[in-house]
């Protein structure tokens, strides 16, 4: 794992993001915080980050959508987006999959499985 990981969390929940970010930054890592789609693909854009954990469900756009457009993005689509969403229907991890994302943690947060999957998905080749 690079010593201070960016790691992009697009989430509209205060809660969920504070978590998140406490968890995160006692791991020593860099947050970039977006609470829509289109602001995650900007900081995408201008940060490039090691890693975005992307909520599905956002306003505006979804976040199927906005990892789609990423994966779609040359120089955007080497960044590995893993889906972060509480909304566990059937069929949602293969729709996630398919748009591309690298990955799926559901909601709530474990919060001690949590930095380990976030961890397996810095490393390459560990998944």
């Amino acid at each position: 794992m690079n010593q201070n990981p960016k790691i992009l969390v697009v989430e509209d929940n205060p809660l969920n993001m504070k978590l998140i970010n406490v968890i995160l930054n006692s791991e020593g890592v860099e947050v970039l915080e977006a609470e829509t789609a289109e602001e995650g693909i900007e900081i995408c854009q201008t940060d490039q980050p090691d890693l975005v954990l992307m909520d599905i469900q956002l306003p505006g756009m979804d976040g199927l959508e906005a990892t789609r457009i990423i994966k779609n993005n040359k120089q955007l689509n080497h960044m590995p987006v893993v889906a972060l969403t509480a909304h566990a229907m059937e069929g949602d991890e293969e729709k996630a999959y398919e748009v591309g994302f690298d990955g799926y943690i559901t909601k709530p947060i474990d919060t001690d499985t949590f930095m380990e999957s976030v961890r397996s998905y810095l490393e390459p080749g560990t998944k």
